[in-house]
């Protein structure tokens, strides 16, 4: 934790309400984001039990697993959640712009520009927290490889048509997500927390509930015991006030009102199967339907709360103006899911279960690097970051006081200058780091050399 960081929870404490991070939003955030709330099964991995799902805070989608252990309705929760996230993500895959890209010829060897179409925009997802994301990639995990009944005529559990597109689709973004400055799926608690700084600590600030009342608290209150009552506070049949925001449920609400409403649906269904005429089948459906009613209730009561706190956290974030740099980062988000939607259409596989040993250093140099421009940019955008980089000495601001013009001894000579720097930072570097500047949005290096106290500190 950098200094102004704990500084700005200091005053969070004293003030009793968050404090600002960034005087700058460091990541996207669409115009119509795909927000998704879900649940799933306690004890049962990657077994889903209900999610809200949309792109209107209005009117969510409500989609139900009433008997998480039963393979056919899983599949139908996934070609109900596969019917709402790919025609959202269709519609901006066939609008299109020209751009132009570095490609190797194959004749010469050489990198050459060619025109190619770019997505004018890309689909953005957002999930309440890191736990939401971790969810995403493994539901794309576990139904990219699965097989339909178009697909393989014999296989014993075909899976609706969409779901295994559907897999894809989510583990490209799990992936993407993993890209440090990526806005293609992002997690409203690890935005809010790099805009704000709480009086609680970092794992409190995991609780959406209570992040959201250190930053916007309710008129008249301070920020602590908003966030005590988000966290702690239950009604007087012991359900949470603001219920967990998943995937996880809490334990109270699955022994006290799930478990025995997927008991009395799983009544109902038996009934039914052994209805011996007409009017007792109708009778019993008519049972079933209510069973299912009040899951679908239950589960809708626990995740609207989340639903609107992660639309009212999307609201506090475009409240705050747009870094200089976001669009370009935005633009390569762009390239990952145009390059993605090409290899969809071009007939690939699917993404392998794990990477040969190439492609998993490329990824983890990208991301390195990725990280390395993003500490750099952020601190560009914003003052603070800038003023917290300063202070650790890992930036510094000076003013030229003297050129000693030097040159390169080389064939063609070229301007090598030694200056003279007067600053009042204290920048950790030795001889021969690398310092860099930038100039017009591209960096400009330097090696320093040596400091000289005169009275005052240059560099």
């Amino acid at each position: 934790m950098s200094l102004i960081s704990t500084l700005a929870r200091l005053e969070a404490v004293e003030a009793g309400r968050a404090r600002p991070l960034a005087t700058v939003r460091h990541r996207h955030v669409s115009d119509r984001p795909l927000v998704l709330v879900p649940l799933t099964t306690a004890g049962e991995a990657g077994a889903p039990l209900g999610a809200l799902v949309g792109s209107d805070p209005a009117t969510p989608r409500l989609l139900v697993v009433p008997q998480p252990r039963d393979r056919d309705l899983r599949f139908a929760f996934l070609a109900d959640l596969a019917e709402e996230v790919l025609p959202h993500l269709d519609a901006y895959a066939d609008v299109v712009e020209q751009a132009e890209r570095s490609e190797t010829d194959p004749e010469t060897g050489k990198k050459v520009k060619v025109a190619v179409d770019l997505c004018a925009d890309a689909p953005q997802i957002v999930v309440p927290n890191r736990a939401g994301v971790e969810y995403v990639r493994l539901l794309g995990r576990s139904t990219r490889f699965r097989r339909t009944a178009e697909q393989d005529p014999e296989t014993p559990f075909p899976a609706p048509a969409r779901v295994p597109l559907l897999g894809r689709w989510l583990t490209h973004y799990g992936e993407r997500a993993r890209v440090p400055g990526s806005s293609l799926l992002v997690a409203a608690t690890e935005l809010l927390n790099r805009h704000w700084a709480t009086g609680q600590s970092s794992l409190e600030d995991q609780h959406l509930g209570a992040l959201l009342a250190w930053i916007d608290p309710p008129e008249g209150e301070q920020g602590a015991d908003a966030a005590l009552r988000a966290e702690l506070g239950r009604d007087r049949d012991g359900q949470l006030l603001c219920p967990p925001a998943g995937p996880a449920t809490d334990p109270a609400f699955d022994n006290r009102l799930l478990a025995p409403a997927i008991e009395r649906y799983d009544r109902a269904r038996q009934a039914l199967a052994t209805a011996e005429d007409g009017e007792a089948a109708d009778e019993r459906l008519g049972a079933l339907h209510r069973a299912e009613s009040e899951v679908r209730r239950l589960l809708l009561a626990q995740l609207r709360p989340t639903w609107d706190a992660v639309w009212r956290a999307v609201g506090l974030l475009r409240d705050l103006p747009a870094g200089p740099r976001v669009a370009d980062r935005w633009t390569r988000d762009r390239w990952s899911f145009t390059g993605h939607r090409d290899r969809v259409r071009a007939g690939e596989p699917p993404q392998p279960r794990r990477d040969d040993a190439v492609t998993a250093a490329q990824k983890l140099a990208a991301r390195e690097a990725a990280q390395t421009q993003l500490d750099a940019q952020e601190a560009l955008d914003d003052p603070l970051g800038m003023a917290g980089r300063r202070l650790a000495g890992e930036a510094f601001l000076g003013e030229v006081v003297d050129v000693e013009m030097a040159w390169t001894e080389s064939k063609r000579p070229s301007p090598r200058p030694l200056l003279t720097v007067r600053t009042d930072d204290a920048p950790h570097l030795g001889p021969g780091v690398k310092a860099y500047r930038s100039l017009d949005g591209r960096p400009q290096s330097a090696e320093f050399v040596r400091f000289e106290e005169a009275g005052e500190r240059g560099a």
